[in-house]
């Protein structure tokens, strides 16, 4: 499917970007932390001093809430050394900044022999799409965790470990395919989901998330496995290992704050048409 098709996230207009509604977020007139994080890192990535550069790590620190309404992104490059570059992104709102972002890139070289240990992850198998995908909804989420037909809510809602295939169906700016970096920066926001569940609900959102990458995504696919989370006087971390069809490429890592009107709440807008 080709993801012009669908609405786009938002319209270039001169130095602006013009949000269309389905780049509002799940909790209110504002915009989703992974269309924030995505613009940043556009940003960034137009930056980058020579392809043999790759984004190892983004971090997007969500400093307000963000109408739906025209935002500037600015990016500058901080340090180009022979090895790496660093590069810092803001996102600009009526004169203000609203989201910030920064990003490491080091040189891809020679891949020592023997690898290092990690835990073993296998995920589940990549969902069945569906004949077309709704205009509605931001985002393809396949998630998996509760067994089926074992309890009620969500299926990320229980006391066991949790996936998610995730891929974008959309642009982020129109008329620009999303770059393969764009794609796991836009995918990574769903980490303060997949990890901050219990079996209540969500009851923390998230203020910043941050992407490591060892490669680029291949693929529209990107797996997701919920490895931690841990919380202590309303504050949360959570860590995701991230996926394609081909193997690992990098994690995700969120942290949170308690909110109560959450609680209730059983996922961010985009995924619960494949919820239950």
């Amino acid at each position: 499917m080709q993801t012009a098709t669908l609405t786009p996230y938002f319209v270039a207009d001169g130095d602006a970007f013009v949000p269309n509604a389905i780049a509002q977020g799940g909790w209110g007139p504002t915009l989703g932390g992974h269309v924030i994080g995505g613009l940043l890192a556009r940003a960034i990535d137009a930056e980058r001093a020579d392809p043999e550069l790759l984004p190892v790590r983004l971090t997007v620190d969500m400093l307000r809430r963000v109408a739906t309404e025209p935002v500037r992104v600015r990016a500058e490059v901080v340090r180009v050394g022979s090895r790496m570059q660093a590069i810092d992104a803001a996102m600009i709102q009526h004169d203000e900044v609203v989201g910030r972002a920064s990003a490491l890139y080091l040189r891809r070289g020679e891949q020592p022999g023997e690898a290092a240990w990690s835990t073993p992850i296998e995920l589940p198998p990549l969902p069945r799409e569906p004949a077309e995908f709704d205009d509605a909804m931001p985002m393809f989420v396949k998630p998996y965790g509760r067994e089926p037909g074992v309890g009620s809510g969500m299926v990320w809602q229980h006391d066991g470990p949790r996936y998610a295939w995730v891929r974008e169906v959309r642009e982020l700016v129109a008329g620009e395919p999303n770059s393969p970096f764009v794609q796991a920066a836009l995918a990574v926001d769903v980490t303060a989901s997949l990890t901050g569940f219990s079996t209540s609900g969500l009851g923390f959102i998230n203020a910043d998330y941050t992407l490591t990458l060892c490669r680029l995504p291949e693929g529209p696919y990107i797996g997701m496995a919920a490895l931690t989370h841990y919380s202590e006087v309303g504050l949360a971390t959570g860590t995701a290992s991230l996926f394609d069809t081909r193997g690992p490429i990098g994690t995700g890592v969120t942290t949170a704050v308690a909110n109560p009107h959450f609680g209730k709440r059983t996922f961010v807008r985009g995924s619960e048409a494949t919820a239950h």
